[in-house]
Order: C-alpha cells, then sequence, then structure tokens
C-alpha cells in the first residue's frame, strides 16, 4: 500500500482551502467565461500552471458561491504514490 496515491472527494470548504492554500494555489476562474456577475469556469492557480493570460483571479467567497451553486465537489490527490505533494485535483458533480 504504501506505492498507492491517495484521493479524496470534499465538499468541506476549510479542507479545499487549506489543501489549496498548502500547495501554493490561489483561487480562479477561466477569463471570458465570466456571466452576469458570476464567476466563470472554476480553477486552482498553481505556480508554472496554466498560466495567468487565461485565468482570472477570484477571491475565496465567489470561488465557493459558484462551487456551491454548481453544485460540485472537489477530488483532489493527497500525496502521489511513492510520496510527496501533489497538486491533482479535479472539480465533479456532487
Amino acid at each position: 500500500m504504501a506505492d498507492s496515491s491517495e484521493s479524496r472527494t470534499t465538499t468541506d470548504h476549510d479542507e479545499i482551502r487549506r489543501w489549496v492554500e498548502q500547495n501554493d494555489g490561489t483561487p480562479a476562474s477561466v477569463r471570458g467565461t465570466e456571466q452576469g456577475g458570476e464567476a466563470g469556469v472554476l480553477r486552482i492557480d498553481f505556480p508554472g500552471g496554466a498560466g495567468e493570460d487565461q485565468l482570472e483571479p477570484i477571491d475565496w467567497d465567489d470561488w465557493f458561491q459558484k462551487f456551491d451553486d454548481e453544485g460540485l465537489a472537489f477530488l483532489y490527490q493527497a500525496a502521489r504514490s511513492g510520496g510527496g505533494d501533489s497538486t491533482f485535483f479535479k472539480l465533479v458533480r456532487r
């Protein structure tokens, strides 16, 4: 079992925020996808990730509002197989 990765799924805002911030991530949405003052497609921006030109930083309140409104859950890899931190996550339907 020492060689398997550990994934978790949660809707707990504190758990999500803690994992993202431990991995130097920030809440974001895809630029150009917002509508009527509502956040666009949700993402997490990690250093060295897809990029500032595609992602718009948003605050946690807006991110979690959209997260809850869309009925999403946060699936993330707590650790890589073989150990070490991982920044793998996916937003999935609850």
